[in-house]
């Protein structure tokens, strides 16, 4: 019984790096938030991932259009589809476009972000 109070006492202290910054936050992709999503099934994870990826192409091209109408709805698709799968730094770009949308500097930086994570996505494709 002592055995497994102290066992549940070094689960569900603080980690020693709670401080720190988390690997999965730094990432294009969260895979911690990805794997809550898939329930931890790695093949549905990859899936998930390389839909995102083709629906993140879509998105932009319609953004590229210029209409305000097409912009905001992709955007807003985008920021939904992003904050999904754990795509964080996609999201918040996609939502300062879905804010803004003929910011060129805020478009620029979201076709930046879906780059970093469609490259992030195609390494976790091949490995």
């Amino acid at each position: 019984m002592a055995a497994q109070m102290a066992a549940l006492n070094i689960v569900f202290e603080a980690p020693d790096n709670a401080k720190g910054p988390c690997p999965s936050k730094v990432r294009p992709i969260d895979l911690v938030h990805l794997a809550k999503q898939t329930m931890g099934d790695k093949a549905l994870e990859l899936e998930v991932l390389q839909m995102f990826a083709r629906q993140a192409r879509a998105c932009l091209q319609d953004i590229a259009s210029g209409e305000t109408i097409r912009i905001g709805a992709a955007a807003h698709r985008l920021k939904g589809a992003a904050s999904s799968v754990g795509a964080f730094r996609v999201s918040q770009t996609a939502e300062a476009v879905e804010e803004n949308g003929n910011d060129a500097g805020a478009t620029a930086a979201l076709g930046a972000a879906v780059i970093d994570a469609e490259n992030f996505i195609l390494k976790l494709c091949r490995g």
